[in-house]
């Protein structure tokens, strides 16, 4: 009896000893990574790949940016009738010509017919200004295609030995719209490289 008496003090010993290992095991892993704390991990860890990836969108949104304000179009010209005399008095409707270019960035003006062609749709500005002898009539008359927009007159006088004059209009225009300076008959301006010009600006394309 003592002996079956031992024998099962120390198999139940063992047992108790290989179960309070498998307790300690487990107790360890469990503390290692409560339920609480491994839920708290994967959110942070899915908060910070999204963070990476806002992060990754605005440096590409940010670079479309200033790619499309590097490509945006820009229109610049101011031209000059040149020469040094009288231009006209004209029997007809005539397109003035300014030859000699000041300024013509996006080359939309062109020297020999005188016609500035909107390369984009926008909003421009465009002004002109003459210088003419006091006894002719003169008239000069910005037109959009062949709308006649603003203009500048002066009549004859008998007295005025030099007459000046200009305008200036916002305009709106779509692409390949025309604008150009025209000279009605029986006017005239005087030619000169510097107080008779043309010139208009791209204000803000649309």
């Amino acid at each position: 009896m003592s002996f079956t008496v031992l024998m099962l003090v120390i198999i139940c010993g063992s047992v108790l000893v290989q179960h309070g290992d498998t307790e300690t095991v487990l107790t360890t892993e469990t503390e290692s990574c409560m339920p609480n704390m491994c839920t708290l991990r994967k959110v942070f860890g899915a908060m910070t790949e999204k963070q990476s990836s806002m992060e990754t969108r605005l440096k590409a949104i940010e670079n479309q940016i200033t790619q499309l304000k590097n490509k945006a179009v820009k229109v610049v010209f101011s031209a000059a009738t040149g020469g040094n005399g009288h231009i006209g008095p004209v029997n007809t409707h005539t397109t003035m010509v300014y030859r000699t270019v000041i300024t013509n960035v996006g080359n939309a003006y062109n020297r020999f017919t005188g016609i500035f062609v909107a390369p984009v749709s926008g909003i421009y500005y465009f002004t002109f200004f003459y210088i003419a002898g006091g006894a002719n009539r003169s008239s000069l008359v910005l037109m959009k295609n062949n709308q006649a927009v603003v203009a500048s007159i002066d009549h004859q006088t008998s007295h005025d030995e030099a007459d000046n004059g200009g305008n200036a209009v916002f305009l709106q225009l779509q692409k390949r719209d025309q604008v150009y300076m025209r000279l009605n008959p029986n006017t005239h301006v005087f030619g000169n490289d510097r107080l008779t010009t043309f010139s208009g600006v791209l204000v803000h394309q649309l």
